[in-house]
């Protein structure tokens, strides 16, 4: 918490106007593209990593297809997550989040920029109409993340197992399904510091449809799982093994 209250006060005279920004680019009727709503969140994260002594080191953005209509599938920290994958990411997405996390202040703002779609996961009939919904836009060029162990692990690098019905829109859509892996995401906001952090992503060569278009659900959270939990090992800081 101490590294958010840090990200504020260093932004303090930017924060009313940036919010005013988040709630016009947010509104339902608001005409700007989603290339424009993707670069204005950029540019504050940016700032914001950078006043949080926040620096985010990506690999593999070679990875992520030319094409959009692609759905990354990264493990889960925290809330902090997303705001690696906006500073990093070449190309503009949205994310699937829980309904819990919805209405927090300011990021209900953020969510609302990219159009996030709330996931309410007691509610069967709701969950499949936002799997259906993601599926149809990414067959229509959208972007998507999707965290597919359901909740931040609360092991910091330790990755949780995936669950496969995360992958349902994917499998719709018949589109690229690209594994991120991240590490140290929740010292950012996770721990009660504000020491110099550096986040890793690490963007995985994506599964294209032909390559699992005979899987189980199951098998591809477990494959997908695999290569993070491979690319985590590789890549984890001395200091933290």
């Amino acid at each position: 918490m101490k590294r958010i209250l840090l990200m504020f006060l260093r932004n303090l005279l930017f924060c009313p106007y940036w919010f005013y920004q988040l709630c016009v680019y947010g509104r339902e009727n608001d005409r700007h593209t989603e290339e424009e709503r993707f670069a204005l969140l950029k540019k504050m994260v940016i700032k914001a990593n950078k006043s949080g002594r926040v620096t985010i080191e990506a690999t593999g953005l070679e990875n992520l297809p030319q094409k959009d209509g692609f759905i990354m599938f990264p493990n889960h920290q925290g809330l902090y997550d997303a705001l690696a994958f906006i500073e990093s990411s070449s190309h503009p997405f949205s994310v699937v989040v829980k309904k819990e996390v919805r209405n927090i202040p300011f990021l209900k703002q953020v969510f609302s920029v990219m159009r996030v779609k709330a996931i309410d996961r007691e509610d069967i009939k709701k969950a499949m109409k936002v799997i259906l919904d993601v599926a149809k836009e990414v067959g229509e060029g959208r972007n998507y993340i999707i965290f597919a162990e359901g909740t931040r692990s609360k092991k910091g690098n330790q990755v949780q197992n995936f669950k496969g019905g995360t992958f349902k829109s994917a499998i719709k859509a018949k589109c690229p399904i690209v594994p991120a892996a991240i590490i140290d995401a929740f010292k950012p906001f996770d721990t009660n510091s504000i020491k110099p952090v550096t986040v890793q992503i690490h963007y995985l060569p994506p599964l294209y449809y032909e390559d699992y278009k005979e899987m189980k659900s199951t098998e591809i959270a477990a494959l997908v799982k695999d290569r993070i939990e491979s690319a985590i090992c590789e890549n984890m800081p001395v200091d933290d093994i």
